[in-house]
């Protein structure tokens, strides 16, 4: 079911969308923007279709995996009935043979902001691609490509000396970087003493420039979370098992039928494709392809919370609470009264 206004929606002032227009045009007042951010199964698609009932907003998906065509069943793309009703912006771009970046996201969400807010709307960007919600705020840093032969040289000294001893060094030259990285996270003190080592430049002065491309919106950043992950990896079941029951193998043999495709595409990579392809494939038992793909799906979850947690500054709501819907919408509301 679509959801529709609730008994409970918060009053949106008769005059909101004049003063947003205003502000639109107003140097001294950036047009307002919503990040609606979660991880997959906690309810972000049923909430942004809500905030679409009370104020004049315009959805823009920030998904990954919705961009490809005929990927639907798998990708858990709203359905015909819904983007009629509710249409979203950056869902079916290309090809499953194709590759989509953050730096075209970018370039894409962008447009789209662009024109919604020329129509005197409110760009509302949903989804749970946490790199490209980073990528629009931040923009993309400068950083060089991973060497090999220098990133063996940093290997060997951590062997020999310890990383603590490398941590020490990096505080001397990139003290912000040290400051935020424990001795023991060695992937990312690596990263930060490869990219001294091949610029000169430490990594939080390059990742600095970056924040000048800021877009130029007044920005509401909302994250959902669960209480309780035993909950959420419930959902995630759920839904998993919903997509088989829908079609997802069938999804998959004809994608692999009309499409030029193998499994190291982006597309092919994507959760539930992957395992549904290893399991025709035979390179998995079928009867290992559920089990799998719930916990593919579950580690993914993961890896959002932890991106949402530590990555991106934004005000959290527990999805599982029942009157989280309401919640945002009053703070939306509140948002764009300002």
């Amino acid at each position: 079911m679509i959801p529709g206004p609730s008994a409970a929606a918060p009053e949106v002032p008769t005059r909101l969308h004049d003063r947003i227009q205003p502000a639109m045009t107003t140097p001294a007042s950036p047009p307002p923007a919503i990040l609606l951010m979660g991880p997959t199964a906690s309810g972000k698609t049923a909430a942004a279709m809500e905030l679409s009932e009370r104020f004049p907003v315009e959805l823009v998906s920030v998904d990954s995996a919705q961009v490809f065509r005929d990927m639907d069943i798998g990708t858990a793309k709203p359905d015909r009935e819904t983007l009629e009703r509710y249409p979203h912006r950056l869902i079916d771009l290309i090809s499953p043979e194709e590759a989509y970046s953050a730096a075209r996201f970018r370039e894409d969400a962008l447009a789209a902001m662009g024109e919604i807010t020329a129509a005197g709307r409110v760009p509302l960007l949903v989804g749970g691609t946490m790199l490209y919600f980073r990528t629009l705020l931040q923009g993309l840093a400068d950083l060089p490509q991973a060497d090999a032969a220098l990133r063996a040289e940093i290997d060997a000294e951590a062997a020999a000396r310890g990383w603590p001893a490398l941590h020490a060094e990096l505080a001397l030259v990139d003290p912000v970087t040290a400051a935020r990285l424990p001795p023991t996270d060695s992937q990312r003190l690596q990263r930060a003493i490869e990219i001294f080592r091949l610029t000169g430049r430490p990594m939080a002065e390059l990742l600095a420039a970056s924040e000048t491309a800021r877009p130029p919106y007044r920005f509401l950043s909302l994250g959902l979370l669960p209480a309780d992950r035993a909950v959420l990896h419930e959902r995630i079941a759920r839904r998993f098992d919903a997509m088989l029951l829908a079609g997802l193998a069938d999804e998959v043999a004809e994608l692999r039928r009309r499409y030029r495709l193998h499994p190291d595409l982006p597309s092919m990579r994507c959760v539930g494709y992957r395992q549904v392809w290893e399991a025709q494939d035979g390179t998995i038992p079928m009867k290992e392809m559920r089990d799998r793909g719930i916990f593919a799906t579950r580690q993914l979850a993961k890896r959002q919370i932890t991106w949402l947690t530590n990555s991106l500054d934004a005000e959290t709501f527990d999805c599982l609470e029942p009157q989280m819907p309401q919640r945002i919408a009053a703070r939306v509301a509140a948002f764009l009264d300002r």
